[in-house]
């Protein structure tokens, strides 16, 4: 996992390395530069045209050097500065000097139009609203038609806070090392387009004195966290978990929730679900087992758990009597892994003081509505709201899973987890339940919490991403749980 550190810590970082590796400033940049160029290169056509907008500053300096080396490798690029060069940082300066005297340089005012715009005008320093000729500038490009590239962070943007005024409008994000935190937030995506990381070369090492607990996740070393089974595992080493949930109209979703804890690798599968669901579930899925129903319509308010490894719960519950007793018993009498999705999560919401039978076992999966309904508190900003995450795992000793772009899992330890896995492709009814099948399914199956959900919610947007590579838009939640397979065959898992 890759640490992630405040816009303050960045520079102190780049010396601190630049000082243990006895290399100059501009070196760095040079890598900085070549790892956005051997993105680019993969991404747009040597016979498009190139314009490199720079600020005087070191994201300015990074502008000039990907001008310098996409104009040697084919491109037809210009360069238009802001500000007064000669005022410029030293690896600006140094960066001016050695451009080509074949590479047009003039102000951004008298730039020719390009089919890609890159901005390189102000990194993660900036610390208020873009104003002035600077405004001009950002206004003015985001006015283009063309593809917008942002080097390190969009322009306008701060790298730690919620945004304020004008922001470049970037289809693309390339930052160096790490993310810087404001691109991970879903209010900013319309700033920050997709977002690409790419390493300079800083060792894990070079981190290690900066503080913070939060942290970006992009599935490597993924098969660390897997537990290994021997040749002679049993179905009874690999779980026996329940899935409890359903209602009358909302069998898909303990449906889709029962085969993904199958495709993920459980030993033996159990539902309990109300009467109405049993031939449903029994007819689609023959690998499952029903437990005895309790009611027609809803499920049976209490369950026998003797011999489970993991629980999941929530998926089409409903909010009911039954359901509301179900929760109740569950946390109350079980101290097992234990997964609360969708109404489980708004039975808490209705019942605050159960949240303190919340336990180390217990991780809850809300999506963003959700989480407002579990913390009665509407969050002012995705800040807000990991700050909200984090407080919550902490008071309540769980784990909690905040889905969506970038899912943040916050430890009660206080460590929270970005996930870099998932498409926009898995905005899809049915998406989370497949994800509460794939947690109680490595819980049940003897994972650690944190190994569990690591894996479970990476595994879960990989799946999304191979499914969504294949179907698009027309990707179904079913389509996800069908690739979860291979996603772990991808991680070298058997």
């Amino acid at each position: 996992m890759q640490k992630i550190l405040s816009g303050n810590q960045v520079k102190s970082l780049d010396q601190k390395y630049i000082e243990g590796e006895g290399i100059h400033s501009y070196q760095l940049m040079e890598r900085a530069a070549m790892a956005f160029c051997d993105w680019f290169v993969t991404m747009v056509p040597e016979e498009r045209s190139v314009s490199v907008y720079c600020g005087t500053g070191n994201n300015g300096g990074d502008g000039l050097a990907i001008a310098r080396i996409l104009s040697q490798r084919g491109y037809s690029v210009a360069v238009g500065h802001i500000g007064d060069p000669e005022k410029g940082s030293t690896d600006f300066q140094h960066n001016l000097r050695v451009l080509p005297e074949k590479l047009p340089v003039s102000t951004w005012k008298n730039v020719t139009e390009s089919d890609v715009l890159i901005d390189a005008v102000f990194g993660v320093g900036i610390n208020r609203p873009l104003e002035g000729d600077y405004l001009k500038l950002i206004q003015y490009l985001n006015e283009k038609p063309a593809l917008k590239i942002s080097v390190d962070m969009p322009s306008g943007l701060p790298s730690d806070g919620p945004l304020e005024g004008e922001v470049f409008r970037a289809d693309y994000t390339v930052s160096f090392q790490f993310p810087k935190l404001s691109l991970l937030a879903p209010e900013h995506a319309a700033y920050a387009g997709k977002l690409i990381v790419r390493s300079i070369g800083i060792g894990r090492s070079y981190f290690d004195s900066f503080e913070s607990n939060r942290f970006f996740f992009s599935g490597e070393n993924l098969i660390r966290y897997h537990k290994k089974f021997l040749p002679s595992s049993h179905k009874g080493d690999f779980g026996r978990v329940v899935l409890a949930g359903g209602s009358y109209g909302k069998m898909g979703s303990i449906g889709l929730s029962t085969r993904a804890a199958l495709r993920t690798g459980s030993g033996l599968v159990f539902c309990h679900i109300p009467a109405c669901g049993v031939e449903i579930i029994q007819g689609s899925i023959p690998e499952a087992m029903v437990l005895p129903p309790g009611g027609e319509h809803e499920v049976g308010d209490r369950m026998d758990t003797e011999g489970i490894d993991a629980i999941g719960i929530g998926p089409g519950l409903g909010k009911g009597e039954n359901a509301a007793k179900l929760v109740y018993q569950v946390l109350s009498h079980y101290a097992g892994p234990t997964v609360l999705d969708a109404d489980a999560i708004n039975i808490l919401g209705d019942n605050p003081a159960w949240l303190n039978s919340l336990h180390a076992n217990a991780v809850l999966t809300p999506h963003l509505k959700e989480f407002e309904r579990l913390t009665g508190i509407a969050g002012k900003n995705h800040f807000h709201r990991m700050d909200l995450a984090r407080d919550f795992a902490r008071k309540y000793s769980c784990t909690l899973v905040l889905k969506g772009a970038f899912t943040l899992i916050s430890f009660p330890d206080g460590q929270q987890v970005f996930n870099n896995s998932g498409s926009l492709h898995m905005a899809t009814g049915g998406s989370g339940d497949v994800l509460t099948g794939i947690l109680t399914s490595f819980l049940g199956q003897g994972y650690s919490m944190k190994n569990a959900v690591l894996c479970g919610v990476f595994h879960h947007g990989h799946a999304g991403e191979l499914a969504g590579s294949c179907r698009g838009r027309g990707t179904l939640a079913s389509d996800i749980l069908e690739k979860i397979p291979d996603s772990l065959l991808h991680s070298g898992i058997e």
